[in-house]
């Protein structure tokens, strides 16, 4: 995804004259708020007077500087490396330096690759189904890196997150309808992530601290981290790289202890095999890839670094950066994933348990099977667990603020949203935990539901992200090409029919009787007709549809 880049200043110089004007002669075309126009012509048309009204994702002073000089301001008739490459519109060289100032955006998001919901998936694919799945985690892992380099893309290029670009692209019925349907995955995740933080505060308390302590434990620590923020946006990420590498030493960890066997866990990744029996356990893996809330995440998290959208060649070295960072962070994710199926491949494929490990569960299991050592499995699970429930509940909060900020432009202070967001979710979730310190076996069922229901929302985030980072006039010159488009629309059609699958797959189980199936059919309706409008909104067949069905009436 990011811009193809020449050597060194050189190159840049090295475009031609001709290129360059037709540059600027096709950037006039495109409205002010467009990637590449520049300041002179910018200055002649009419000035936004609500620019200061709307609510942003990061101020200025909030935003990290990424500019490191390498000669004469271009600006003020300098030379120099930038000045070259201002003319051209290419990126500059690569920078180590640069690549680390950038460096943070990519493993926030990588955050949702590794949440309780996550872990819970990949243990059950590793009890049912072994190493099998592990090909199909990693191409998952890439799609998912895919969509989230088209979010990146997207609050790059036009300096606005995907929330608030769906405020000014939709009418005001279809823009609350997609703020309805962030928020309720939003709610979806987070109980997932807080009650998954709970129970490894109840594994590492020794059942001490009930899963509804842990609950409002999660809950107050959320705000204490997220004030973190106020001291510099970096801090904030230092923490969340911090928690990731304890998932990444507890996992690892465990991964040495069991021992898997090598030549096994190469199949699984190399050679692609797929069962009538673990059919659903694929659809489980690729279905929890994408998490809605995490594309809104992603575009606005990309705005906590200082660049000038109207020029070109900023923009171009930022998503060089941007795909180098998310490439590997999404690589570590993939990593922390495989660890978690492939220990429990090792300890309960085949076994009499593999149908009943549940995220409740499954630390117990594990020492039954693993014992102690130096230091009992059961922590090392709980430490890790702990880990993956802080950060994407702090992740998942963050989000929530973006998401309600940019479709309802409300320009309230972060802290206030915060609690706005948190009571949306910890309310919820307390009752829950409550009712699973009595009726543990009720914990699966939940999860079950609350997959069900961020799958649901998945193409509310997708449809809008392809389309807008498809149109010149909201992308310019960075929209993304033919071949692009074709290749996200396939893996988004993809992702869509295997969560359409889960979603047959577990209403035929759970349905039963004339009403509900009415009922459920009614909603289905409606909620194809709304994902068929998204996908249609701005092409010409409903025009061409209409026209038909007018000429064949008269």
């Amino acid at each position: 995804m990011a811009a193809p880049t020449g050597a060194g200043g050189a190159g840049c110089a090295a475009a031609s004259v001709s290129s360059a004007r037709a540059d600027e002669e096709a950037r006039a075309l495109l409205p002010a708020s467009a990637p590449g126009v520049d300041d002179e012509a910018r200055a002649l048309l009419p000035a936004d007077d609500d620019e200061d009204l709307e609510e942003r994702a990061y101020e200025a002073e909030e935003k990290v500087i990424v500019s490191i000089s390498d000669g004469p301001d271009p600006e003020h008739g300098g030379g120099g490396e930038a000045a070259l490459c201002s003319a051209s519109g290419a990126a500059p060289p690569f920078s180590w330096r640069k690549l680390w100032l950038f460096t943070g955006p990519g493993f926030l998001m990588s955050i949702a690759f590794l949440d309780p919901g996550n872990l819970e998936g990949d243990l059950q694919a590793g009890a049912a189904a072994g190493d099998t799945l592990l090909w199909l985690l990693m191409w998952a892992t890439a799609m998912g890196l895919l969509v989230q380099l088209l979010a990146a893309r997207l609050g790059v290029a036009t300096g606005r997150h995907l929330a608030e670009l769906c405020r000014d692209e939709y009418p005001d019925w279809a823009r609350l309808a997609l703020w309805l349907m962030a928020e309720v995955a939003m709610v979806g995740a987070d109980i997932q992530e807080v009650i998954g933080s709970a129970i490894a505060i109840k594994i590492l308390s020794r059942g001490y601290l009930p899963l509804w302590a842990g609950v409002v434990i999660t809950a107050l620590d959320c705000f204490i981290f997220l004030s973190l923020e106020n001291y510099g946006v970096r801090k904030l990420e230092a923490v969340f790289a911090f928690l990731i590498a304890t998932m990444a030493i507890s996992f690892a960890w465990m991964f040495t202890d069991t021992k898997p066997n090598g030549k096994d866990l190469l199949i699984g990744i190399l050679v692609p095999k797929l069962s009538s029996r673990t059919i659903r356990q694929a659809v489980g893996v690729v279905g929890c890839v994408i998490m809605p809330h995490n594309v809104f995440l992603h575009s606005a998290l990309v705005q906590s670094r200082k660049i000038d959208q109207n020029k070109e060649y900023q923009v171009r070295e930022a998503l060089r950066y941007y795909s180098i960072e998310s490439t590997v962070a999404l690589a570590v994710s993939f990593m922390i994933n495989l660890f978690v199926t492939t220990v429990f491949a090792k300890g309960f494929y085949g076994s009499k348990e593999a149908g009943n490990i549940g995220l409740e569960n499954a630390g117990q299991y594990l020492q039954e099977k693993f014992g102690g050592g130096f230091f009992p499995i059961l922590y090392i699970w709980g430490i890790g667990l702990l880990a993956a429930g802080q950060s994407s509940t702090i992740t998942g909060t963050y989000a929530g603020q973006f998401i309600m900020g940019g479709f309802l432009n409300l320009k309230l202070k972060k802290w206030t949203r915060a609690l706005i967001t948190r009571s949306f979710a910890i309310v919820p979730t307390i009752i829950v935990a409550l009712f699973f310190d009595t009726f543990d076996s009720a914990l699966d069922v939940l999860n079950e539901w609350l997959n069900v229901l961020q799958s649901i929302q998945i193409p509310f985030a997708l449809i809008p992200l392809i389309t807008l980072v498809s149109k010149e006039q909201v992308m310019g010159v960075f929209k993304i090409g033919p071949n692009t488009q074709a290749v996200t629309w396939t893996v988004a059609t993809l992702l869509i029919t295997i969560n359409g699958y889960l979603l047959m797959d577990f209403f035929s189980s759970e349905i039963q009787g004339p009403l509900s199936a009415t009922l459920l059919c009614v909603g289905v309706l409606v909620y194809a007709s709304f994902v068929l409008y998204l996908i249609l909104r701005g092409t010409e067949l409903p025009g061409k549809i209409v026209k038909a069905i007018r000429t064949s009436l008269s």
